[in-house]
């Protein structure tokens, strides 16, 4: 009894201002052609069953086009695999904030997929001696014990959560977070598998319990993921095959739309920017496999402002035109850093501009926001708020 298990398909993911020639956000299109990979590669191992761990959709209100991909990558499957049961959870990105509003996931149950959006289910297929507890991701939902039903051989929960504990720093949610399950809920040990979505990594977090991990990088923090994937020697994104009774367990990797490039860092101390430029130059040019068409970031560390903008204007227009995106990472010198925090200058305090810029360049971004940019708007509006506030004051005559 083999099972496969994905999750975090997040169609509809929208990144950048690059479009196809069809005017499709070029993201979005990489993440539908990653999808439709997996599910070639699915049907190739033709399982026993299927199942999906939330988070199908990027967003509670998709694009048709998302929608479109959604029902035609579904019915692909249900008609090539028509033995194998498909069961399908709501994550925190399907599931809508109000019960008034319809989950769009219940498109899926016209071509025979077994959908829980609105409440914990259980779906039983006697033939195979198999139930699945189906747990969504639905603010106030009235969640049952995590303890398998009595009277099959085959047992699987299915749930989109944060186990407590086991994200690290940098998945930190932009949005709604998950449920969050303490681990000792799962009873892991006594299921034949634990099926988990919502974190974007591949990761064993119990006996027979996994994250699945994403099938595309569609996180806010991708770099992040890229870090842990290398530190943990995880061949990046794909989707979990497990047989029920041997325990026989095997990550299927599924190549990327489009890569992405994590450059090597650049220690700008003590560097004009010339030698920043010759120095992002060689970073470019020894990139393996080019930065053409790729999501690309390079780290430039201890560089001060006003270095960032004498940087070659050309020189980076050039990458960002190669690149399906560019990231220059900018951040300001250490020791400037730390001021605020006790050190620096004895006896100075940190002024309200220095702190805000602190806090903004400490502060994860989401990929494409420039952090340069983020901390000098920043301080435009303290300024103007200020400005407004003196502006305000009565004037003393005397």
């Amino acid at each position: 009894m083999r099972l496969v298990h994905l999750s975090d398909l997040h169609l509809g993911f929208r990144q950048y201002q690059r479009l196809t020639p069809t005017g499709i956000n070029q993201r979005e299109a990489d993440v539908a052609a990653t999808v439709s990979r997996a599910v070639a590669q699915i049907i190739e191992c033709a399982p026993d069953l299927i199942v999906v761990g939330g988070d199908v959709f990027h967003t509670v209100r998709p694009s048709n086009p998302a929608i479109l991909h959604a029902f035609r990558t579904f019915s692909a499957l249900r008609d090539r695999l028509p033995d194998t049961p498909v069961v399908m959870v709501a994550g925190n990105h399907d599931a809508p904030r109000t019960s008034e509003t319809g989950c769009i996931l219940r498109l899926f149950r016209e071509i025979g997929v077994y959908v829980a959006d609105a409440k914990a289910e259980l779906f039983t297929f006697a033939g195979r001696s198999l139930a699945v507890l189906a747990v969504p991701d639905v603010p106030g939902i009235d969640r049952p014990p995590f303890v398998p039903p009595e009277g099959f051989d085959h047992t699987v929960l299915l749930l989109h959560g944060e186990i407590a504990g086991m994200l690290p720093a940098h998945a930190a949610p932009a949005d709604r977070a998950a449920i969050e399950i303490d681990p000792a809920e799962l009873h892991a040990e006594q299921w034949s598998y634990v099926a988990l979505g919502h974190y974007h990594v591949y990761r064993e977090v119990a006996t027979r319990a996994y994250y699945s991990g994403s099938l595309d990088y569609t996180s806010s923090n991708p770099w992040g993921e890229l870090r842990e994937e290398r530190e943990q020697r995880i061949p990046g994104k794909g989707f979990i095959e497990h047989d029920l009774v041997s325990g026989a367990h095997r990550f299927h990797p599924v190549a990327p739309s489009r890569p992405l490039l994590d450059l090597e860092p650049i220690d700008a101390s003590g560097m004009g920017a010339a030698e920043v430029d010759s120095a992002l130059r060689a970073r470019v040019d020894s990139a393996i496999g080019g930065i053409d068409d790729r999501v690309v970031r390079v780290t430039v560390r201890n560089i001060a402002r006003h270095i960032v903008r004498e940087l070659s204007h050309d020189a980076l227009r050039e990458y960002r035109r190669r690149a399906t995106h560019f990231h220059l990472d900018a951040r300001r010198p250490e020791v400037l850093a730390r001021r605020g925090k006790g050190e620096g200058a004895p006896g100075r305090r940190a002024t309200l501009p220095e702190l805000v810029a602190e806090r903004l360049n400490e502060r994860p971004l989401p990929p494409g926001v420039d952090r340069e940019a983020l901390v000098s708007l920043g301080l435009r509006y303290l300024q103007q708020a200020e400005d407004a506030a003196m502006a305000a004051l009565p004037v003393l005559e005397g």
